[in-house]
């Protein structure tokens, strides 16, 4: 009974709306003319039309927006989950200036994602660009790149950015659980004679494995459902194109509100399968140390 005022609340914020897209997901609204629709079953998930497979499933666009979904939260986590435990590591030593440091190190996490797109989307630019100025007069390239329109560069270019503004994110929460460590067990390996790098692979590590999975989880979270970053930078094309770009452009540009929800509950059973799969695998894990 505690917990039910919470509960409602829930139910309309969240689970209402969630409720109102699956629905429409089985009908053929449009958003030019939403009070009339009917029900279509799963023929905007796959289905037969015209001697054809249809639907959000037998779009290639689809699978391209996947791929490139996939590909964007392997290449962008590791990489921010690598440098946020460098990062961590480092400022978790006593040095003079360490407290301003830390707070530097927070500034492209502060900044909002709108802005960071733009702002790199000017850096990245292939006319006026300081990245592009900056590599010439190194001599890395001959003449200016289009960063973000390329086929080829753009998505890294978003991976890049992704990587620049959640670092600092991962860092945090490594350096909270590297806070938390116990002073003694370093005390006793030092007088043991034990290396830093044994040290931190068979002490430090194992320690913060609970705090780098839950990092790990967040971000994974995160970047499946990414729109925002990738939107301001490329306008969405098909080469930077998310699963979340996909079934914008379907309800948006193409006013296709049955194939745009059908397309954002794929997201949702996405996203939900992941959280799912991580809880399951803590649990286990939690499970088969507690039996130790």
């Amino acid at each position: 009974m505690l917990v039910a005022p919470a509960l409602i609340v829930l139910a309309a914020i969240a689970g209402w709306p969630l409720a109102r897209t699956i629905w429409f997901s089985f009908t053929d609204a449009e958003l030019s003319d939403f009070s009339h629709y009917a029900f279509v079953g799963f023929a905007n998930y796959l289905g037969r039309f015209e001697g054809d497979w249809d639907g959000v499933l037998a779009d290639p666009v689809w699978w391209g927006a996947l791929w490139n979904t996939l590909w964007f939260a392997l290449i962008s986590v590791s990489l921010e989950t690598l440098l946020g435990l460098v990062f961590a590591l480092v400022l978790a030593v006593r040095f003079p200036g360490r407290g301003m440091l830390r707070a530097i190190v927070l500034i492209p996490w502060a900044i909002p994602t709108v802005v960071s797109a733009r702002m790199w989307g000017w850096m990245l630019n292939d006319q006026f660009g300081i990245v592009n100025d900056l590599l010439m007069r190194l001599g890395v390239i001959a003449e200016p790149v289009a960063w973000t329109a390329d086929a080829g560069t753009a998505l890294w270019a978003v991976i890049i950015v992704d990587v620049w503004k959640t670092t600092p994110f991962m860092a945090l929460l490594i350096l909270a659980a590297l806070e938390m460590l116990p002073s003694d067990i370093y005390e006793a390996a030092r007088l043991d004679g034990v290396r830093p790098l044994e040290l931190f692979m068979r002490v430090t590590l194992p320690l913060i494995r609970p705090a780098l999975l839950v990092a790990v989880a967040f971000r994974s979270l995160d970047a499946l459902r990414m729109f925002d970053l990738i939107y301001v930078l490329t306008a969405g094309g098909s080469d930077t194109m998310t699963i979340s770009s996909y079934a914008r452009q379907q309800l948006v540009d193409f006013q296709e509100v049955g194939l745009g929800s059908a397309a954002a509950t794929l997201v949702f059973l996405a996203i939900a399968l992941v959280t799912v799969a991580c809880l399951t695998a803590n649990r286990v894990r939690t499970a088969a140390e507690e039996t130790r």
